[in-house]
């Protein structure tokens, strides 16, 4: 299974607009939620994206009070604002609201992924967490998901994946096994899971699993992942 795809929510009341944006984002690995209004983009929030696409010109609800209402709901989630409107009055009051950035329609796909990208540095920077995490041959882009054992690509499931980032946001520390379960499963699950996706993980970002260099057994208590050097 391939790395879990980044959740983006296009906020577009323009099918055009939608479609061209879903194969863009579709072609660069991103899983892409619709929303024609303001209303409906409120209640794909619950569906936990990791960066909004919001054009202000909505049917519904002004983009501007829409923009506002997100950001009180969700305060680090990155928002691009994608708009027709290129006076600069209405650039500051969205970057006032809390965008993130501002790119103005008709717009290039290169451009609009760039800026979705610093978008997304830029919250891990506030989040104290480095965007490219580097341990030995090791690295792990936490802006694209996308983990590197030296030049080769490691694929990993949504489990091994959000195991790693975890050991990576407390990169030198111990993981209790209480606390690696409670976050990765909703509900109470066997241990030997944990124990499952641990071995799994070393096979695929160890040079030699069963002699394991970075991430560390502390018997009887969890796991540690080494702190770069």
């Amino acid at each position: 299974m391939n790395t879990p795809s980044l959740k983006i929510l296009v906020v577009d009341d323009e099918p055009p607009i939608r479609k061209l944006l879903r194969m863009g984002l579709a072609s660069q690995g991103y899983e892409v939620i619709e929303a024609h209004n303001g209303k409906v983009a409120i209640e794909e929030l619950s569906r936990k994206p990791d960066l909004v696409i919001l054009d202000l010109g909505l049917p519904d609800i002004d983009g501007l009070e829409l923009l506002e209402r997100i950001r009180q709901r969700e305060q680090s989630l990155p928002i691009v604002v994608l708009s027709s409107r290129g006076d600069e009055a209405g650039k500051v009051a969205a970057l006032d609201l809390g965008a993130d950035d501002y790119v103005t329609k008709p717009f290039g796909m290169e451009e609009l992924f760039a800026r979705m990208r610093a978008a997304l540095r830029h919250q891990l920077q506030v989040q104290g967490e480095r965007p490219l995490f580097q341990l030995g041959d090791l690295s792990v882009d936490l802006v694209r998901r996308i983990v590197k054992l030296g030049d080769k690509e490691v694929k990993l499931s949504p489990k091994e994946y959000d195991l790693l980032r975890l050991l990576v946001q407390h990169a030198g520390k111990v993981l209790t096994h209480k606390f690696l379960m409670q976050e990765l499963w909703d509900e109470p699950t066997d241990p030997q899971y944990l124990r499952v996706y641990v071995r799994q993980l070393r096979q695929k970002i160890e040079r030699a699993p069963e002699r394991p260099q970075y991430l560390l057994t502390e018997t009887g208590i969890g796991y540690r992942l080494q702190a770069p050097g």
